[in-house]
């Protein structure tokens, strides 16, 4: 839907709804809700309940100020008008469900379980292959992940209705690969390497696999709850305030089943689970998913690309001080590693990132026009 030019305190603009020095008022020669009507037509149609006009109005600059305005006490009020009028004029269409937004035969909750089938089945695959076929069987592998993580959040609450940049999918892509050969290659490369192959941390990763499943069922769960809180509220400080803390609970119900399942997977395998460098990492990347699959893409992407970009630049500054008159290059990576071991970095990378995400959702995923349908909520 196209966005009003007439912004806040302009002629006809959302904080003048009717003519100058005149009150505004629900009918009269002016009749402002009409003409707020009329500017947001394609959202009254479109709705199929108030909750979704409201929420559209929040997305395009209308406040309970505004509402007021317009003798309506907030803008729930507004919208249950502006939706009264709609249906009795005939406008309204017959409700259908909205791709992205649960609903009863919700199969993404099923194919949400795909990456960690299939990262199961290249983990078992490669354990039991060797020599010559092993690359093979491992490029075939990624190619399945790939299609795994396609079907998994091609419907569903984390859905991003093709909102993802290349560049963003491009750093998810790098930050997952130093997952698994990251740590491996930074110590190596202090050690004056690498000499052959490096360890790969392949239960972290598994478990990031893994976690999709609990990551696609908490955004659900947080979206459910949230709309409801949304049928129930009677103002935007006050669906906030109720949202916010189903926000954290949903993050911290995923963190707990991620960790679960790095303790799993590092049993299993016999490996360090990693649960300090792969638990923020899986963090940051559900914050950024849910962040892009309710169009807010800019800081997600920005985030992205920072912590993939200092990963890189940590790793090429051990590399890179093998060269003459380099060795000072690594100094900071090099403290660190021995400090807390070469985990550290994507830990505190990844943190930082996650708190930058999580502060960013807390703001933005906490209003009513974050759970308007997809067309409404960019």
């Amino acid at each position: 839907m196209t966005i009003d030019s007439a912004g806040p305190g302009a002629p006809g603009g959302l904080d003048d709804p009717g003519e100058p020095g005149r009150p505004a008022g629900r009918r009269g020669a002016v009749d402002p809700v009409k003409a707020l009507m009329h500017r947001h037509r394609e959202l009254c149609e479109r709705a199929v309940d108030p909750l979704e006009i409201a929420a559209g109005l929040e997305a395009h600059g209308v406040t309970d100020r505004t509402a007021a305005r317009l003798r309506h006490r907030d803008v729930f009020s507004l919208a249950e008008e502006m939706y009264a009028r709609a249906a009795r004029d005939g406008e309204a269409p017959p409700r259908a469900e909205t791709p992205g937004r649960p609903g009863p035969r919700a199969y993404w909750a099923v194919l949400a379980l795909a990456p960690g089938v299939l990262g199961t089945a290249v983990v078992v695959a490669l354990r039991l292959t060797g020599g010559p076929s092993r690359p093979a069987v491992a490029a075939f592998g990624a190619l399945a992940l790939a299609a795994g993580l396609y079907l998994a959040f091609r419907r569903g609450p984390l859905s991003t209705r093709n909102r993802t940049t290349g560049a963003a999918r491009a750093w998810t892509c790098w930050l997952v690969a130093y997952a698994l050969a990251g740590d491996g290659l930074l110590s190596a490369g202090r050690d004056g390497g690498p000499h052959g192959p490096w360890p790969l941390a392949t239960a972290p990763v598994l478990a990031l696999f893994l976690a999709c499943a609990p990551a696609t069922w908490c955004a659900h769960l947080f979206a459910a709850r949230a709309r409801h809180r949304l049928s129930a509220s009677r103002g935007l400080e006050e669906f906030a305030a109720s949202v916010r803390p189903l926000l954290i609970g949903a993050f911290g119900l995923y963190l707990a089943a991620l960790f679960g399942l790095l303790a799993l997977c590092g049993t299993v395998l016999d490996q360090p689970p990693g649960y300090a460098g792969a638990g923020a990492l899986g963090a940051l990347l559900l914050l950024a998913r849910l962040l892009t699959a309710r169009g807010f893409t800019r800081v997600p992407g920005r985030v992205l690309a920072g912590a993939g970009a200092v990963e890189a630049l940590a790793l090429g500054t051990v590399l890179a001080a093998r060269l003459p008159g380099c060795s000072s290059l690594a100094g900071p990576v090099d403290t660190l590693a021995a400090v807390a071991g070469a985990g550290s970095v994507p830990a505190l990378v990844c943190g930082a990132g996650a708190l930058v995400l999580l502060v960013q959702a807390t703001r933005t995923l906490t209003r009513a026009s974050a759970h308007a349908p997809p067309d409404e909520a960019s």
